[in-house]
């Protein structure tokens, strides 16, 4: 728990072997779109290759916010988990599982609620945050306060030596370890204190040059056929200086080209700004650039996405193969943490 190396200048490809355990997981909001690829996927898609990863779906989180909405939940899990395996998540090298067929989650999340302080929550930046920018919702309940408790359980509960974030989680990541050293306070260094892993991963624009996102209406989704992609893209806001064909534009200011840095290779990033500064070419053939390689990704997306989107068995295996390994780990933690407790492990044993 002591030695290891700053997280802060890491990346996936920069992880010493020594480091054993990977967890993560993500709430199921509806369909992923390209900004939750490069902020996540594809990190734990890397990760799969070289370290015992855990990933889950969130549906106890989803609650904590849509607790009166849970009409789409089912459909939400379905097509989350299609997404996953379709970009390259391996259920053959990570256990991959739904957060509420572990149920041991909820029973460490009791323990940890039970020595938590109220004041460490009410600091929380997101729990004022989010009540202030979800007008629409009450969300004034135990549920969303205590969410950084579950969070911290779902982490622990595998052991976990690095979780995958983004610099913006880092504070809710920072409170699942002061929640660590107190129970370790109280009952002894038992469980490992997590670090995060940080990725250097690029804001993703979206189709109006805000950050992509649900909320905006401005996604690129990974099961978007071909089609719908091109209108998409067709549409995508420019260099707003460049009006007509023949203008020059200028690239450091264009939310496509700032796609080109993610998806095109350097030599043809270099032909497109040359192109777009002297009005060599239009947006539209710029964009029809970033389609064909937006699509090199895409298009072996959507074949393993045709293979496996009604194979319910299938899909129903992977979480339940996932399931009974998480489950298994999460068995020996919770043994560590009673006995850590002096906890009877069953009746009075």
């Amino acid at each position: 728990m002591t030695g290891k190396p700053d997280p802060t200048v890491m990346t996936a490809s920069a992880l010493p072997s020594e480091i054993g355990r990977i967890v993560s997981g993500i709430q199921p909001s509806g369909k992923l779109h390209l900004g939750n690829y490069m902020g996540a996927l594809r990190n734990w898609i890397e990760l799969q290759d070289r370290y015992e990863c855990f990933y889950f779906i969130a549906d106890w989180h989803a609650l904590s916010t849509n607790y009166e909405h849970t009409g789409s939940l089912r459909t939400n899990i379905r097509e989350m988990l299609i997404d996953w395996i379709s970009l390259g998540l391996d259920p053959a090298k990570s256990a991959i599982f739904l957060q509420s067929d572990v149920r041991e989650h909820a029973e460490l999340y009791l323990l940890f609620g039970m020595i938590t302080p109220v004041s460490w929550l009410l600091r929380n930046p997101t729990y004022k945050d989010q009540q202030e920018q979800i007008e629409n919702r009450d969300l004034a309940m135990y549920g969303f306060l205590g969410y950084p408790v579950l969070q911290t359980a779902d982490i622990l509960m595998y052991r976990a030596d690095h979780v995958p974030i983004g610099a913006d989680q880092l504070p809710h990541l920072e409170l699942a370890r002061e929640i660590v050293r107190r129970f370790h306070h109280l009952y002894g260094p038992v469980i490992p204190e997590p670090l995060p892993l940080l990725t250097r991963t690029p804001k993703l624009p979206g189709l109006d040059g805000r950050k992509m996102s649900k909320s905006y209406g401005n996604c690129i989704f990974i099961s978007d056929s071909a089609e719908v992609v091109w209108d998409k893209l067709r549409t995508m806001v420019t260099d707003p200086q460049r009006v007509r064909r023949k203008d020059p534009g200028n690239p450091d200011v264009c939310p496509v080209f700032d796609l080109h840095k993610v998806f095109t290779d350097e030599p043809t990033r270099k032909l497109i700004d040359s192109g777009c500064r002297s009005a060599g070419i239009g947006c539209i053939e710029c964009k029809g650039y970033l389609k064909e390689n937006v699509e090199v990704l895409l298009g072996e997306t959507r074949k393993r996405r045709s293979e496996i989107e009604s194979d319910s068995a299938f899909l129903e295996k992977v979480l339940r193969e996932g399931a009974q390994k998480a489950r298994s780990e999460a068995k020996k933690t919770l043994a560590i943490v009673r006995d850590a407790m002096k906890l009877p492990q069953e009746g009075l044993s």
